[in-house]
């Protein structure tokens, strides 16, 4: 992909995030976020040929790009140190784009929504992540006997996505490193 389509997903992605904050994706409509993201309709249309097309795209973008940063994470040699590190990087990341873990809470379970297909995928992605660096702590003989490492990966990609939500609309006082301490605690008390 060139740089300059690069940069026009990365501002369609960043205007559809903007807009669906407040709206959710179902009533978003193309000419809006072609006049967020500054572009001609007839851009959207041709990169990604409907409204679906450019969702779909987006939302592999943007959990592309969290799966990107998770893995970059991952290089601390102690390999609780690395699943904090992930953490972290997750926070910043939804931080970033306070809207991506608003939009994934609610169309993720909705059931049936338009886009569960793409962010089942989606999901297992970042969950694939999870469970290689839980599998890791589990390798250094850090986790308590009887822990499933699949079951705990989903429960820490959910308790991410709903305490960094909640930090993001309730508690925007509390400052990222505060949300990664309360998150690692639970980890802290699970890993030895």
């Amino acid at each position: 992909m060139s740089a300059r389509a690069d940069a026009t997903r990365r501002r369609l992605f960043e205007a559809t995030l903007k807009l669906a904050t407040d709206r959710g994706l179902v009533g978003l409509t193309v000419d809006e976020i072609a006049a967020e993201a500054g572009v001609a309709k007839g851009t959207v249309y041709y990169n990604f040929g409907s409204k679906d097309g450019l969702i779909d795209a987006l939302l592999r973008y943007g959990v592309g790009q969290l799966a990107d940063r998770l893995r970059e994470a991952a290089a601390p040699a102690d390999p609780v140190e690395a699943l904090e590190s992930q953490v972290d990087s997750a926070l910043r990341f939804i931080a970033e784009y306070p809207g991506f873990s608003q939009i994934l809470v609610s169309e993720m379970w909705r059931t049936p929504g338009q886009w569960h297909e793409t962010l089942s995928l989606l999901r297992e992605e970042i969950i694939s992540i999870v469970k290689e660096q839980l599998q890791r702590v589990a390798d250094a003989g850090r986790l308590p006997d009887g822990v499933q490492i699949p079951t705990a990966a989903a429960g820490l990609f959910g308790t991410l996505l709903v305490v960094a939500l909640d930090w993001q609309v309730f508690q925007r006082q509390r400052s990222r490193d505060e949300v990664r301490e309360s998150v690692m605690v639970l980890i802290r008390g699970l890993a030895r």
